[in-house]
């Protein structure tokens, strides 16, 4: 084997841990870090235990191991072995185990010391799993406490070696050069409105006649290789693969390895092959510049997956997998100045992630606070009292924090606290081995296909040939068997067809409870859920047609997430699990269309609404506060104002002006709580209100200072020569007006004014027949003015009433002349 970058510095790495524990080693793709570091660790006098290897992923970690042990002539499992979630290959001779990162965080929890252990080895640290960072603060908290022995070494493709260093106290930092090889890139961009997979299948088969090599081309999830693949025909001699995490490991290897027959290989993966993994005879890299990522939707309580662009250390990542043997030539599906709008890194796990796992974890560790930790980046606060509330929730820590029975029983299972809550909770009533397989399922995508309807996914499965099936089926058992205490013996509940479907909804229930939901229209496309989120469901799903679902996965947006996986689940079953939970709510609420108060019981399953009608016990001061309330928040204008209530305002707004007005709308809104309850005692309606009360209200808040003020100011009505009475209207246009007899004004030389600044009043003059002759604010000016004209023409229309030529002088009167000259008066 020639000698690989990583060889020129295993002297300066193998120096730095005989004189200390910690080291960082940065080291490009390719330099042989993953391979070669672990066999030069076996033979140092330190090193007289196990050496840890901590991968990203399985496909990675499986392929490190078998790769080690090819190279020292030996089969997985002697000296180099793995341990993943599903395929463990390793034995009493074995010195290195690669492990996946969430296998080594349960290790270490189950044996703080690491006995037995000589060095943990981080590879691809620069990826920020949120696994790696937990296992790299737990590993140095054990450093430091318990094995000051302990060798640490994380290992980073990238130039961030300098905080790893700060974070371990300053541990040497030792680089590697790396293999380089002649990279060309090539910017051929897309067209937006094409479909991914339409543009990548042309940009490979463009790849395939340019140029020579196998062919590794990153899309960002399943469903895109899977579409790309049937747009493509691959010419003969050559081979199509797929590589992403759900497949079987033997098609995993056969994208991996050389092809036996020596064919061209075109390779359609997610990003489960930057980094890691080295893909023999790639010399041409097609990428997307998507990625599909887990985003934690911290407002809906869940994780959804997001299809983004890639990040410029990540298309850096994929174009380098063409040059890792030889020359390579890497075509991007976007233009070159592009490039720079990427982010520039993948944001950390731990700053986006649910952090309920890592909460109660810590809490086993005994550090209350996970903060207290070395981080690179410290956990947000806000996401971890979120974690703590959901674990209180599911009775794994108590109300001060700390791990409950429960807790730890859940801790101890290899699965998320929802996942671990629901086995041991479902083994309680017998249903270990349908909620082992419920976490099966939802944590390996594609076992019995894809669709929503989780129990026709696990029928499938549970018939399904193959490696990956079997394994997933042995790893359920195990699961199964943690949940219960020996001996396990399956309920006779799962065996029932009848029954089957509601044990697994019951599963998925228990594990989500914020999830359960009920349907909302007649196609089953809308669904509300108990926690208050909106779901969406293809109508033509076999689930629909059901009233009830056990939701598991959902993606999208939290108002409208599209239900990836679920069970249907009777009402029954419902009522059941969640009695504690059903509540029975009497809510009194105003409605401003009726202006009346609605009474009504409810039974509620968090916000989903089971039963409702009219209550006709409620408490009439409920209803009295409710008839306030929407007064307070719709307004004044719902209450039943009579003529002499609004007249009586609109004299207080002239007398005080409307900034002082004591009854103006601002007034009377600041001291509702003083005047309105009075009025609304025995009533369900405002417009009960009668109209003496609202006026009488009124003039309690006015005192009878402020009605003298009134009286004074603004009087109701304007007293005539004739000795009439007119009310005056404060509402008028152009102002305080007041319509009368123009004969009743005779011998007024004055025009009349009322208010504090003697504002003239508007006089609308009428014939004696109530016809408008004239509007005036100078009776004096009209007298003198168009009184003439006026005069003569009524003359003519109404010769029994007086028109005299000097009105200013004349006497008031109503009558006609013939009854003035009879009565002798001025009436």
């Amino acid at each position: 084997m020639s000698a690989l970058p990583i060889h020129a510095v295993l002297p300066a790495l193998l120096d730095s841990l005989r004189a200390g524990s910690s080291a960082v080693l940065v080291a490009p793709p390719g330099a042989g870090k993953t391979t070669a570091v672990a066999p030069a660790l076996l033979h140092e006098s330190w090193c007289t235990g196990e050496i840890l290897l901590l991968s990203p992923r399985r496909l990675a970690a499986r392929a490190a191991a078998e790769r080690m042990a090819a190279l020292a002539g030996e089969p997985v499992g002697r000296t180099f072995g793995y341990a993943t979630r599903m395929d463990t290959k390793r034995s009493a001779a074995t010195r290195v185990t690669v492990l996946t990162e969430g296998i080594f965080v349960n290790r270490i929890q189950a044996d703080a010391e690491l006995a037995g252990v000589s060095a943990v080895l981080f590879d691809e640290v620069h990826e920020r799993s949120l696994d790696s960072d937990f296992g790299l603060a737990l590993a140095l908290d054990a450093q430091a406490g318990l094995r000051p022995d302990l060798r640490i070494v994380p290992m980073s493709a990238t130039l961030d070696g300098a905080r790893f260093s700060v974070l371990m106290g300053n541990a040497p930092v030792i680089e590697s050069e790396g293999r380089s090889h002649p990279l060309t890139l090539h910017h051929i961009g897309r067209n937006a409105e094409a479909r991914s997979e339409d543009s990548m299948a042309a940009a490979i088969r463009q790849a395939l006649r340019e140029e020579a090599g196998g062919i590794l081309a990153f899309l960002p999830g399943v469903g895109e290789i899977e579409r790309t693949a049937e747009r493509l025909d691959p010419p003969p001699g050559t081979i199509l693969h797929k590589l992403h995490g759900s497949l079987d490991p033997a098609a995993q290897r056969a994208a991996i390895a050389p092809d036996p027959e020596g064919r061209r290989k075109i390779v359609l993966a997610t990003s489960i092959a930057e980094t890691s993994l080295t893909l023999d005879g790639i010399r041409v890299v097609v990428d997307s510049g998507l990625a599909r990522r887990p985003r934690y939707d911290r407002a809906a309580g869940m994780t959804r997956l997001v299809t983004e662009r890639a990040s410029q250390a990540s298309v850096t990542q994929r174009a380098g997998r063409a040059a890792r043997q030889g020359p390579g030539v890497a075509y991007r599906l976007w233009e070159e100045a592009a490039t720079a709008g990427l982010p520039r890194f993948d944001t950390p796990e731990i700053l986006e992630a649910d952090l309920s796992a890592l909460t109660l974890d810590c809490a086993l560790w005994g550090v209350s606070d996970p903060r207290e930790l070395q981080w690179l980046d410290s956990p947000p606060q806000a996401a971890i009292a979120e974690a703590r509330a959901r674990l209180t929730t599911l009775a794994a820590l108590d109300a001060d924090g700390r791990p409950t029975d429960h807790g730890r029983a859940i801790a101890g299972l290899p699965l998320p606290p929802r996942l671990g809550h629901m086995l041991v909770r479902a083994s309680e009533t017998g249903l270990a081995r349908t909620a082992a397989q419920v976490a099966v399922l939802l944590g390996e995508r594609g076992l019995g296909g894809n669709d929503p309807d989780l129990d026709l996914r696990l029928r499938r499965w549970r018939s399904e040939r193959g490696k990956r099936a079997e394994s997933a089926r042995k790893l359920a058992e195990r699961w199964a068997r943690l949940g219960t205490k020996p001996p396990f013996v399956p309920s006779e509940v799962e065996g029932r067809a009848t029954s089957a479907t509601q044990g697994l909804a019951t599963c998925i229930a228990l594990a989500f409870p914020d999830r359960i939901a009920r349907r909302r229209d007649s196609t089953g496309e809308s669904w509300a859920s108990a926690g208050g989120r909106g779901f969406r469901l293809d109508p033509t799903s076999s689930l629909a047609s059901h009233e009830w679902l056990a939701v598991a996965e959902t993606q999208g947006m939290a108002s409208g997430a599209r239900i990836l996986s679920a069970a249907p689940i009777d009402f029954a079953t419902v009522e059941t699990l969640f009695a504690d939970r059903i509540e029975t709510r009497r809510t009194v609420r105003f409605n401003a269309a009726t202006g009346a108060v609605e009474a009504l019981r409810e039974r509620r399953l968090g916000a989903i609404r089971l039963s409702s009608g009219p209550d006709s016990a409620a408490d009439a001061a409920e209803i009295e506060a409710a008839l306030l309330k929407g007064v307070r928040s719709g307004g004044l204008s719902l209450l039943p104002w009579r003529d002499s209530a609004l007249a009586l305002r609109t004299r207080a707004a002239f007398a005080f002006g409307e900034a002082e007005n004591p009854i103006g709308d601002a007034a009377l809104t600041d001291r509702l709580d003083e005047w309105l309850p009075p009025l609304l005692t025995g009533k369900r309606r405002l417009d009960a209100i009668a109209a003496d009360q609202l006026h009488g209200a009124l003039q309690g808040l006015l005192g009878w200072d402020g009605m003298q003020t009134i009286d004074r100011l603004a009087p109701a009505r304007f007293e005539t020569p004739a000795g009439s009475s007119h009310a005056i209207d404060y509402g008028a246009e152009g102002g305080p007006r007041v319509e009368l007899r123009v004969q009743s004004l005779f011998g007024l030389s004055e025009h009349p004014a009322i208010g504090a600044n003697r504002v003239p009043l508007v006089l609308s003059l009428t014939s004696p027949a109530g016809r408008p002759i004239q509007t005036t604010r100078d009776l004096p000016g009209f007298w003198s003015g168009s009184w003439a004209a006026v005069a003569k023409e009524m003359r003519g229309r109404y010769p029994k009433h007086p028109w005299p030529d000097d009105p200013a002088s004349a006497n008031a009167t109503l009558r006609t002349k013939k009854a003035d000259a009879r009565g002798g008066g001025t009436r």
